[in-house]
């Protein structure tokens, strides 16, 4: 039952989202706008992290299922994408070395203003 009403949290935010992007005339997709709602209520408490951990544990330790589908649809349609992988392959390293560098980055700024503020 915990994991039910956990569920249910996470779904009600994202369902904000949807509406959220219903509503405001942003090319931003809804499951951003869930996940800075969600962001916003665990920073400011107003759902304790208790109330979803759980759940969202579960969630991401099953994400990697999520991508079967997208991977197997691949297949489907290798013959055009024979004609740009290296194309492909050069952007997706390069954009990992992006998201990671700005990732060490974030992390570093964050940990100097948690040691300035302590």
């Amino acid at each position: 039952m915990t994991y039910i009403f956990q569920f249910c949290i996470i779904l009600i935010v994202c369902f904000v989202g949807e509406v959220l992007n219903s509503v405001i005339p942003l090319p931003i997709p809804a499951s951003i706008y869930g996940l800075v709602i969600m962001l916003l209520c665990l920073s400011f408490k107003i759902i304790k992290l208790e109330k979803i951990e759980k759940t969202a544990d579960f969630l991401l330790q099953i994400m990697p299922l999520m991508f079967i589908p997208a991977a197997v649809s691949l297949i489907t349609v290798w013959s055009e994408v024979k004609a740009i992988l290296i194309p492909i392959v050069v952007i997706v390293i390069v954009s990992t070395i992006i998201v990671m560098v700005a990732t060490g980055k974030t992390a570093e700024f964050i940990i100097k203003r948690q040691r300035k503020y302590k």
